[in-house]
């Protein structure tokens, strides 16, 4: 007699096969060449695992590390952490469940039998192999028209992989005004530093073009823990640096964005807590976290029923105040554990709360890949930490009278994962 399937074990097999929309990452189209990073010199020199050398080497200057060879710097961070220590950290972890889904050995002192796999790869047929390992559907990149490299690309235009959907990033035009008017300008857009009535119209023009450009599904800035809205430099900004930094952003935001965001019928993406550049020698790796203000998304949904706010917060301990928010708003839409919550013990912890608090009204992941070949252990881990919370909370239901069957779990993991909260527009 067979015994009977637990309903973590029935999760999981579900889960495996359930396909996953990856609503934010920083992947491209295979055919916008370099810009799609893949292989393992690329994945050993990610920005966490360079952050966690440089602490196990702490004697090697910055400058020292940052001169190398990226493969010199491969293969130091291989043998420091993979070789002469236990790599027990998450990123560690993430390159070892890579490999092992390549079918690659990991247990060697040297690189070069891993390299030469990958360097027996086309880029094509490697993002077909990762996509399938990986269970990913389709994955949104993060697009910046401002970045000479990426604007060349699409301006020549390509074939796209429908698999790669495209989200307008808006860090680069909105957060570093006033720098940013000269770039502005030249791509053709009337625009000054006054943020009058013609400016804003053409910053209007240039978020329609290249939402039109590159289809984007949603528009998305990161902002810093000290992002307010309303803010109080708006009156004063004539007399200070720092509050016409705010004022102009807070001005771009609501005259140009969002109006641009309701016409388009798009989501607005909010990524707040990350403190830029507090240890600039560290590059990519040197930004840290921050509390973020709870009653500016509130303010923002309020003021602005019918859009939607897709939000993400890089401090735990914002993340309950996120949850009651978005109970007070239904266009606020808690997705992912961004950055430096993209770990197991809280991926499990910010999920059961979320859970708790909106049911199913939410997006409970995204990988926030850089490289192609972290969707495979991003969403390997997050599959079975938030089954596991899944699965109990039907245990839960079970015990109070409400059993699960297996077409509730897939009908509930397709309204998690499959993407649809981005394209479900608020009524007011």
């Amino acid at each position: 007699m067979s015994v009977p399937k637990s309903m973590h074990a029935i999760v999981a097999q579900v889960f495996a096969g359930t396909p996953v929309t990856d609503i934010h990452t920083h992947l491209f189209d295979p055919a916008m060449g370099s810009l799609l990073l893949w292989g393992i010199d690329e994945l050993l020199t990610y920005h966490y695992l360079v952050a966690e050398v440089l602490r196990a080497r702490p004697e090697i200057t910055y400058k020292a590390f940052w001169t190398m060879p990226k493969s010199a710097q491969a293969d130091l961070i291989w043998q420091e952490l993979f070789v002469k220590r236990t790599p027990v950290s998450e990123a560690c972890r993430g390159v070892l469940t890579v490999l092992q889904a390549l079918g690659l050995n990991a247990n060697t002192e040297r690189l070069s039998d891993i390299r030469a796999y990958f360097a027996a790869q086309t880029v094509h047929g490697y993002v077909d192999q990762v996509f399938k390992l990986a269970g990913v559907e389709c994955v949104y990149m993060t697009n910046d028209p401002l970045n000479p490299v990426e604007r060349a690309v699409w301006e020549k235009g390509f074939e796209r992989d429908p698999r790669f959907l495209a989200a307008l990033r808006l860090d680069s035009s909105l957060k570093d005004w006033p720098q940013s008017v000269a770039n502005l300008k030249a791509l053709g857009y009337a625009v000054d530093t006054s943020l009058s009535g013609r400016t804003l119209s053409e910053v209007r023009r240039y978020l329609n073009d290249w939402c039109q450009r590159i289809e984007a599904r949603y528009m998305a800035i990161s902002l810093a823990p000290t992002f307010r809205y309303p803010d109080m430099g708006v009156k004063t900004f004539q007399h200070s640096a720092e509050c016409w930094n705010v004022s102009s952003l807070t001005n771009l935001m609501v005259k140009a964005v969002i109006p641009v965001a309701r016409e388009r019928g798009i989501p607005v993406a909010l990524m707040i807590g990350v403190r830029k550049a507090v240890n600039p020698a560290l590059g990519d790796a040197g930004d840290s976290v921050g509390l973020a203000d709870m009653a500016a998304v509130e303010n923002l949904a309020r003021d602005f029923g019918d859009v939607t706010f897709l939000v993400t917060l890089l401090a735990r301990e914002n993340m309950h105040g996120l949850c009651v928010a978005a109970r007070k708003f239904k266009n606020i839409v808690p997705f992912g554990c961004w950055w430096f919550l993209n770990n197991p013990s809280l991926i499990r912890e910010i999920t059961a709360m979320r859970m708790e608090l909106l049911g199913l009204s939410l997006i409970p992941q995204h990988s926030d890949c850089r490289i192609l070949d972290q969707l495979v252990y991003k969403w390997a881990h997050s599959r079975a930490v938030i089954g596991d919370v899944l699965a109990s909370k039907y245990d839960d239901l079970a015990r109070a009278g409400r059993p699960v069957s297996e077409a509730d779990i897939r009908r509930d993991l397709a309204v998690l994962f499959d993407g649809r909260l981005i394209n479900q527009r608020p009524l007011v």
